[in-house]
């Protein structure tokens, strides 16, 4: 091995990492221009110009043998359609938490997604919780009953973010594809429904789409911004280590964060302050574990 050439590869990673989670850190910056806009119209667009972005790359790059296996196989594609289920249903939450000025629940369904990885691995993989996970999956629990204790009310929209995202990630490490060819075939399934919604909105006089170039290009940019950075993120893990990866994570809810906090103005409770420390907590426990393991 090149030691020069490992460094370059691994600068290269956290470039591309940094990248892709700074691009998904601006998303409620992007979404909330869509001003007038119903969140599930827009869902529409980005599933469509998403896919047909992604004809054009995976044409550029001659990528088209893994699609054409996966879509050989329609037994095999019941976990794809799920995944393609979950991360539409992710977008269509996290464009919602925008359009309606409640990006701190989003910030919270981010930060507790690896949270929620680790208690999906111990129910449905059966696998074993080092005793800092079991603390760290406790104290997320509490800042969800702190919630739900003093305010009366789930934060249902980062509990749903948190859980869709989760468990799209559970589902997705069982599909043979790679990145770009598993969104790919994960938006082409979800492109009938989107484009008969399309008629259904032309058709009704309902659809914003050519009412001005400005909203026409953020429609279709909607879908380029959406498979950009996940090829980022692709090239950021085949580069580095797990360990890397999972402190550069924590770039995107800490983003949403702060624009939530300093843009757009959002109130902050004393209750939400707490969660957001519990959840912080829970995460310096998970990351302290995890690195742990990562040496033993």
């Amino acid at each position: 091995m090149n030691p020069a050439s490992d460094r370059a590869e691994a600068g290269r990673g956290v470039a591309y990492g940094l990248a892709a989670y700074g691009i998904w850190g601006c998303f409620p910056l992007f979404f909330s221009l869509f001003e007038g806009i119903p969140s599930w119209e827009v869902l529409i667009h980005r599933i469509i110009w998403c896919c047909v972005f992604l004809v054009l790359l995976v044409g550029l790059l001659g990528r088209w043998q893994p699609v054409v296996d996966a879509l050989a196989q329609p037994a095999r594609l019941g976990r794809v359609f799920a995944c393609a289920l979950l991360i539409g249903a992710n977008w269509a939450i996290f464009i919602y938490a925008v359009e309606t000025r409640q990006v701190f629940q989003s910030s919270l369904g981010y930060f507790m997604t690896p949270l929620v990885n680790v208690a999906l691995g111990i129910l449905v993989l059966k696998e074993r919780m080092a005793k800092l996970q079991a603390w760290a999956v406790g104290l997320a629990a509490g800042a969800i009953a702190l919630q739900l204790l003093l305010l009366g009310q789930l934060p249902w929209i980062a509990l749903l973010l948190a859980l869709t995202f989760g468990t799209y990630g559970l589902l997705r490490k069982q599909v043979p594809l790679d990145g770009l060819s598993g969104l790919f075939v994960e938006t082409l399934l979800l492109l009938p429904v989107g484009l008969l919604a399309l008629a259904w909105l032309v058709g009704s006089g309902g659809s914003h789409f050519l009412d001005n170039a400005w909203q026409s290009s953020l429609l279709v940019a909607s879908g380029v911004v959406t498979a950009l950075p996940l090829m980022l993120f692709a090239g950021a893990t085949r580069r580095l280590r797990l360990a890397t990866v999972g402190f550069l994570m924590y770039i995107n809810p800490t983003m949403q964060f702060l624009t939530a906090l300093l843009i757009f103005g959002e109130t902050l409770t004393g209750v939400q302050v707490a969660s957001f420390g519990l959840i912080w907590i829970a995460l310096a426990l998970y990351s302290w574990s995890a690195w742990q393991q990562r040496n033993r």
